[in-house]
C-alpha cells in the first residue's frame, strides 16, 4: 500500500505576503521611475513659468487661456494618429524622441524669454509641445507594461501616481522660487530642458519585453481600431466615461482663484496652498495605495470614490472658510487618485500588446477634453450664475453621474480585482451559481 502525499500546511498555502516596494526591486522600473520623476518635475516647472510670463507680460486673462487651448488642441487632433504609430515603432524610442523633443522645446523657448520675442513665438511653441505631448502618453502608457511582470503592474501604477504628485507640488515651488532668485523664467526652461533629456537617456537603456504586434487595418480603420477595442470592452469603456464626465462637470480648479478672492478672502499664498491642496490629498492616497495589495472589489472603489469626488466640489462649493475647503479639496484629490489609479491598470491589463499605443490615445483624447472643456464649463457657469453654484451643481452632477455609470455600466459594478479578465468573471459566477447551471442544462 503506498504512501499518501503529505497534505500541505497552512504555511504553505498561505497567499504570500504583500510587497510594497514590488514595482521598486525591477531595475526597468527604477531607471524609468527615475526619468519619469525627473521630466514630470521639469514639465510642472516650464508650465507654471510659462503661467507667469504670459501673466507677468500680458495681464490678460484670454491670453493665459488660450495657452491650455494652445498645448490641448494638438493632443486632441493627434493623438489617435500618435497611438498608431506608436503600436507599430520601437516605443522606448519613441519615448527618448518625444523627451527630446520636449527639451527642445524648452531650450526655445528659454532663448524667446530670454530675448523678449514676441508671445506669438512662444505660442506657436506650445502647439509644438501639445505635438509630442500627443506621442508622449501613448508611448509611456504602451511601454511600461513591458517594463514589470504582470503581478507588479498595479502596484507601479500607485508609485508612478506618487510621483506625478510629487512633481505636481514640487514643480510649481522650484519655478516660484527660481523666477523669485533670478527674476526672469529663462532658467526655469534651461531646467525642464536638462531634466527631459535625462528622461530621453535613461528611456534609452530600458530593456522591454518583446511585443507580440498586431496587425493592423488600413487607413482609417486601423486609426480607430483602439477606438473600437474599447466600444467592445464595456468594463473600460464605463472607466473612460465616468471620469470624461466626472471631471467636465465636477471639477473646480478653473474657479480657485474666484473663491480665494471673493469668498474665502485670501492672498495669493492662499491660492497656492488651495490649488497644493488636491495634490497633496492624491499624494497621500498614493502612499497608501502602495502599500495594500490591491483592490478586491475595484468596480465598488472606482464608483465610491467618484460618488466621494463629487461630495467634497459639494462642500467645496458652500465652504466659506479656508480650512474647510483646504480639506474638502485634499479628500478630492485622494478620491481622484484611486480613480486615477483603477483606469490606468484596467486599460493596460486588459489591453493586447499590439493595441495599447492606440488605447492609451483614447484615453489622453478622454483626459484632454475633460479637463479643458470641464474647465471652460466651470467658468462659464460662474459667469452665468455664480462660483458656488457651479461647483455645487458640478459636485451633484458628478454624483448622479456616477449612479447613471453604474447603472449603464454593470461590468464595471461588479469588477473584482483589476487583473482579472472578462473569462474570470463569467467563470466566477458559474462557480458561484452551480445548481442554476445544473439545471439549465437538465432542461
Amino acid at each position: 500500500m503506498s504512501t499518501p502525499p503529505p497534505i500541505p500546511t497552512t504555511a504553505a498555502t498561505k497567499p504570500a505576503k504583500h510587497d510594497p516596494f514590488a514595482a521598486l526591486r525591477v531595475a526597468n522600473y527604477r531607471l524609468y521611475a527615475a526619468g519619469f520623476v525627473c521630466s514630470s518635475t521639469g514639465l510642472q516647472i516650464m508650465s507654471t513659468a510659462l503661467a507667469w510670463e504670459i501673466w507677468d507680460r500680458t495681464h490678460d486673462a484670454f491670453l493665459l487661456g488660450l495657452a491650455g487651448l494652445a498645448r490641448a488642441l494638438p493632443v486632441i487632433l493627434l493623438t489617435l494618429p500618435a497611438g498608431t504609430i506608436v503600436d507599430k515603432a520601437d516605443r522606448k524610442r519613441v519615448l527618448a524622441i518625444t523627451q527630446f523633443g520636449f527639451a527642445l522645446v524648452a531650450l526655445s523657448l528659454a532663448i524667446a524669454s530670454a530675448s523678449e520675442t514676441p508671445l506669438l513665438a512662444t505660442y506657436l511653441l506650445l502647439l509644438l509641445s501639445g505635438c509630442v505631448r500627443s506621442f508622449n502618453a501613448p508611448s509611456r502608457g504602451a511601454l511600461l507594461p513591458s517594463l514589470l511582470p504582470e503581478c507588479g503592474f498595479e502596484n507601479a501604477i500607485a508609485w508612478q501616481s506618487g510621483f506625478f504628485q510629487f512633481a505636481a507640488i514640487a514643480g510649481p515651488l522650484v519655478a516660484g522660487g527660481i523666477i523669485w532668485w533670478t527674476g526672469s523664467t529663462s532658467l526655469c526652461y534651461l531646467v525642464t530642458s536638462v531634466a527631459c533629456v535625462i528622461f530621453a537617456i535613461t528611456a534609452l537603456f530600458l530593456k522591454p519585453r518583446p511585443v507580440a504586434l498586431r496587425k493592423s487595418a488600413p487607413g482609417i480603420r486601423g486609426l480607430m481600431e483602439g477606438a473600437e477595442f474599447i466600444w467592445k470592452e464595456k468594463t473600460i469603456l464605463g472607466a473612460l466615461v465616468l471620469d470624461l464626465l466626472a471631471v467636465l462637470f465636477g471639477g473646480a480648479t478653473a474657479l480657485l482663484p474666484i473663491y480665494a478672492d471673493k469668498i474665502l478672502h485670501v492672498d495669493a499664498v492662499g491660492l497656492g496652498a488651495l490649488r497644493a491642496a488636491p495634490y497633496i490629498g492624491a499624494l497621500a492616497m498614493a502612499g497608501w495605495l502602495t502599500m495594500r495589495s490591491g483592490f478586491t472589489r475595484a468596480g465598488s472603489a472606482l464608483l465610491w470614490s467618484v460618488v466621494g469626488f463629487g461630495i467634497c466640489m459639494i462642500v467645496f462649493g458652500l465652504s466659506t472658510s479656508f480650512w474647510l475647503s483646504m480639506v474638502a479639496l485634499a479628500v478630492s484629490g485622494a478620491l481622484d487618485n484611486i480613480s486615477v489609479v483603477v483606469r490606468h491598470v484596467l486599460i493596460q491589463m486588459r489591453t493586447p500588446d499590439g493595441l495599447r499605443g492606440r488605447t492609451t490615445a483614447v484615453n489622453s483624447v478622454f483626459i484632454e477634453c475633460s479637463n479643458e472643456v470641464g474647465s471652460f464649463e466651470s467658468g462659464l457657469v460662474a459667469q452665468w450664475l455664480s462660483p458656488v453654484i457651479s461647483a455645487t451643481s458640478g459636485g451633484v452632477g458628478t454624483v448622479l453621474i456616477a449612479g447613471f455609470v453604474a447603472w449603464m455600466f454593470p461590468e464595471l459594478r461588479k469588477l473584482g480585482r483589476l487583473t482579472e479578465t472578462p473569462q474570470d468573471v463569467v467563470e466566477a459566477e458559474e462557480h458561484a451559481e452551480p445548481h442554476r447551471g445544473l439545471g439549465a442544462e437538465g432542461q
